[in-house]
């Protein structure tokens, strides 16, 4: 399959998003978190157009490129020269996210099978890992209402959602929002070893729940973690494994 390179027909700002954003693609199928093509990952094109960038309805993660991702704006129309469509559920979720928050450059969400078991679980997460306690300093839920075709749902999504940057649909999966590619990357990364560490601790004996005065602290532990570089600071390590793998997401 040939897609022309929209290298020279972009800027180089919208050209660096959208290796990023191929990149991201890639990850989720190497990590084993893609649905076939039926998931989603956008990213916002910085301006005041609310323009942002999603994948071609029909592709597979991995085979997902640069050139190869459709831009459209907030009633999804498509502003770039594509021969796939854009799946209207993710666009509904996705264009609800970025109205409602200016700092989301990148949403995530996926229908892994830990992230849909746990969010069909009544108790949702538990505080019970050291991954959960990153999830739960920022964890909000949105209630099942179907598939994600109508607009009405949107107000609803964004109220559950608030300042949360980790949001489980319910008996639906996982969504992450990041002021980056890498950050909500990041954030999916916590978020799905959290489900399925909770599944594999679930099936032993009793469990032991974290006191939640440390919860508390968890934002300034993180920031040590990483030492203050977040996202960033295993970004680049995992643009290295790409290139190992297969740099075409970058064409």
């Amino acid at each position: 399959m040939h897609i022309p390179s929209l290298k020279d027909a972009v800027s180089a700002d919208e050209w660096q998003l959208r290796c990023d954003l191929a990149a991201a693609y890639r990850l989720v199928a190497a990590y084993g978190w893609s649905d076939l093509v039926f998931t989603h990952i956008s990213a916002r094109i910085p301006g005041p157009e609310h323009h942002f960038l999603i994948n071609p309805y029909g592709l597979m993660f991995d085979e997902i490129t640069a050139s190869s991702l459709v831009k459209v704006d907030q009633h999804c129309n498509k502003l770039s020269d594509s021969p796939f469509p854009v799946n209207p559920a993710g666009f509904v979720i996705h264009s609800a996210v970025h109205q409602a928050r200016e700092d989301a450059g990148c949403v995530l969400h996926t229908h892994s099978r830990a992230g849909v078991a746990v969010s069909a679980q009544r108790c949702g997460v538990l505080p019970i890992s050291q991954q959960s306690t990153f999830v739960l300093g920022s964890l909000a839920y949105h209630d099942y209402e179907g598939v994600a075709l109508r607009d009405d749902e949107k107000p609803r999504l964004q109220a559950d959602l608030g300042r949360a940057n980790y949001l489980m649909l319910r008996n639906h999966g996982l969504l992450t929002v990041g002021r980056t590619i890498a950050d909500a990357f990041l954030n999916m990364y916590i978020f799905e070893a959290t489900c399925r560490i909770q599944l594999d601790a679930q099936a032993g004996g009793e469990l032991v729940h974290i006191n939640p005065q440390i919860l508390t602290g968890v934002a300034s532990a993180m920031k040590t973690v990483t030492v203050g570089q977040g996202a960033n600071l295993a970004w680049p390590a995992l643009l290295r494994k790409l290139d190992r793998m297969d740099p075409s997401y970058k064409t």
